[in-house]
């Protein structure tokens, strides 16, 4: 391979085509911010859609719900429209509402129906924490014992999942399917439609978390026909800490009652009729609960308008770009200092790369120390995200100068070895 200058890397930024929306974020030239996958950058747009709602409610009150800039009462179905594109799927079998662990109980609840047999619900042992709990919750509620009921497909390596391993465990006992989309700690990304087919082929409903996805690559929710799906907005999306979430429902099962029944799943016309008896959207909008909280949907009206210009295959083939340049400078700069856990196929990997270290949290520290902000998560695993929408090339090239230096240096050994309250 040949040797990779600050020239040749000059030179990927200047044909660069989404180079121009790095302004529309706030960066900050005294750092390079590589944590986009825990925690998306702020855009101009989402701060002016938050400033445009923050209005309306001064200049309207109660009547911002159907008037102003942006009416409340269909917001939630507005951004779908949009949000859909990112997901490849209809209209409405998107919706945007909730949390992530909030959307996982309503869709667990419809979906998982334990009877002649079938009690067991399918999941894997790298998955998100928060997703384990509320497996674990929906069981307990079915009068089910998670230690029994809840399995979880095991990893060989600790840190990546054999699809076959996952087939293999969809036994006839099995009445549920839930998996992460992206393994949050290695990058790795399954195959969902392989997934989806097998799960179908012995009739067991299955759903993904799309956190660590969504925004970072396209996907084909319903040609592939997965049941169900559920995600933040906060990380690839940025939509702000705590932003709403989203989930999507196949068509296929719109007349499905929703597990958890609120009145903003109710039909739109007869929504303030204040009727006792529940009348559910014909959508996946039947799947909203509560009022949608507008001062957390705000900045998704800016950040969705950036994701319609930009393209999600556009962003998809310069994320690829940014990981791989990020591992041949790693190659060629520290070669042998870290071990590489994400897919080196660009068919199995998410958007960032994840690197193992026992010095891992202090070298995290040392890299902040240094104008760098990365991300650590136990025991490990350092995980780099240059994301394509406001990370360039150069950023990519100018932090793995910096990382060299910190190892060559052993700069991180000032440093306890310990993460800190936030990873």
């Amino acid at each position: 391979m040949r040797q990779i200058t600050a020239q040749i890397v000059e030179q990927m930024d200047q044909n660069d085509e989404l180079a121009s929306f790095k302004k529309e974020f706030y960066t900050r030239d005294e750092s390079i911010y590589l944590d986009g996958n825990s925690l998306g950058l702020l855009s101009k747009r989402a701060e002016q859609s938050l400033f445009d709602v923050l209005n309306d409610w001064k200049e309207h009150g109660i009547d911002g719900w159907m008037g102003g800039k942006y009416p409340w009462f269909t917001l939630s179905e507005k951004l779908a429209e949009k949000l859909s594109l990112l997901v490849g799927a209809e209209d409405k079998e998107v919706i945007v509402t909730g949390s992530t662990t909030v959307n996982l109980h309503q869709l667990v609840a419809t979906f998982f129906e334990p009877k002649n047999g079938r009690t067991k619900i399918l999941a894997d042992e790298l998955t998100f924490p928060s997703d384990i709990y509320g497996l674990q919750s929906q069981l307990k509620l079915k009068g089910l014992n998670p230690d029994t009921d809840l399995i979880q497909v095991g990893s060989k390596n600790g840190l990546t999942l054999d699809e076959q391993d996952i087939i293999d465990k969809m036994t006839e006992d099995v009445a549920l399917i839930l998996l992460p989309s992206v393994l949050y700690r290695s990058g790795q990304l399954l195959d969902i439609e392989r997934l989806t087919r097998e799960a179908h082929k012995r009739n067991i409903p299955i759903g993904f978390d799309l956190c660590h996805s969504i925004g970072a690559l396209p996907h084909e929710l319903s040609k592939w026909g997965v049941d169900f799906a559920f995600w933040c907005n906060y990380k690839y999306v940025n939509a702000g800490p705590g932003g709403v979430g989203g989930l999507y429902v196949n068509k296929n099962h719109f007349t499905k009652t929703p597990g958890l029944s609120g009145w903003f799943g109710s039909k739109k016309e007869t929504q303030f009729d204040m009727d006792h008896h529940f009348d559910a959207e014909n959508s996946a909008g039947g799947f909203q609960i509560g009022t949608p909280h507008m001062l957390s949907t705000a900045p998704l009206i800016g950040s969705l308008t950036i994701f319609e210009e930009a393209k999600i295959d556009r962003i998809r083939t310069k994320s690829l770009k940014l990981t791989t340049l990020l591992m041949d400078l790693l190659n060629q700069e520290i070669e042998n200092e870290f071990t590489i856990v994400n897919p080196l196929d660009d068919k199995r990997r998410g958007g960032h790369v994840a690197l193992m270290h026992n010095d891992a949290a202090r070298i995290c520290k040392a890299l902040k120390e240094n104008g760098i902000v990365p991300d650590f998560r136990a025991p490990n695993i350092i995980r780099l995200a240059p994301v394509a929408l406001y990370n360039s090339y150069s950023d990519v090239y100018e932090a793995v100068q910096i990382l060299s230096k910190i190892m060559n240096n052993r700069e991180y050994e000032k440093y306890e070895n310990k993460r800190e309250v936030i990873a």
